[in-house]
């Protein structure tokens, strides 16, 4: 009998929580409210370089990454019902336990039970409703090696953006800052990981222009502009960067 009774209480409390994990999942795009999208800087590397470029940051900075999704909400009809608010968190000292090398699912699944708690533990965004937080790792920009992937996660709304401390790659940064904040509201990948082309019809910017390529955006879970059938370039800037019908219907801006 005392071994049924923890039983149950387990299985209430992995309820109870899969249950406010679905909540905050539904409510942040419900786009009732403005949803508060919580940036914290990290010294990724431990370089002078991502020091100094952290304590020269401000919400302006990052500022472009919540004008684009306002943009990109008009441009679909939504006018100012899908919106965001940018805030620049404190530089939090520890660092996010690594993404595990291997794609095993059990492994990235324990990854990401470890990241919620090492965020629940390392940042409190305050306020109630669903909001996002990202953890930028700013990175010497002379380093040799390349930067790791960075990360989104629709549960727990969290994400991990590896990017470079250098002034003139800021623009280029918020890209991938808005990418991975797109994972965290649902929105999937859209381009061949062996490849890196986007995909298309779903990750073209405009996947009916003619002729078909150059295209003069990228769609932004596609990553790049495919400027010919094998080629394709980084956007410089969220200028050069749209939302596609298919990501827009996967965070709830269509059908409304």
């Amino acid at each position: 009998m005392l071994r049924a009774v923890r039983v149950a209480i387990l299985l209430f409390i992995l309820v109870s929580v899969a249950l406010g994990v679905w909540r905050t999942r539904v409510a942040s795009v419900e786009w009732k409210y403005t949803l508060p999208v919580n940036l914290y800087p990290i010294n990724g590397d431990g370089s002078e370089a991502a020091s100094a470029h952290i304590r020269g940051l401000n919400a302006e900075v990052l500022r472009p990454v919540e004008a684009f999704m306002q943009r990109e909400a008009r441009r679909h009809g939504l006018g100012d019902r899908a919106s965001i608010e940018v805030r620049l968190g404190p530089e939090i000292q520890a660092h996010p336990p690594p993404l595990p090398q291997a794609g095993n699912p059990l492994a990235v699944a324990w990854w990401s039970l470890r990241l919620r708690y090492w965020a629940w533990r390392n940042s409190d965004p305050g306020g109630p409703g669903p909001q996002v937080r990202m953890f930028l790792l700013y990175f010497d920009p002379n380093r040799d090696s390349p930067l790791s992937h960075s990360t989104g996660l629709r549960n727990g709304l969290l994400g991990v953006v590896n990017v470079y401390a250098d002034p003139a790659m800021t623009a280029e940064n918020n890209v991938v800052i808005a990418h991975e904040l797109l994972h965290t509201l649902g929105a999937s990948d859209k381009y061949d990981p062996a490849t890196n082309l986007p995909l298309f019809p779903e990750g073209y910017a405009e996947p009916d222009r003619i002729p078909l390529h150059p295209q003069s955006h990228a769609e932004i879970m596609g990553g790049r502009i495919p400027v010919t059938e094998t080629g394709a370039v980084q956007p410089v800037s969220l200028n050069y960067a749209l939302i596609g019908p298919h990501t827009a219907r996967e965070i709830n801006w269509t059908g409304r």
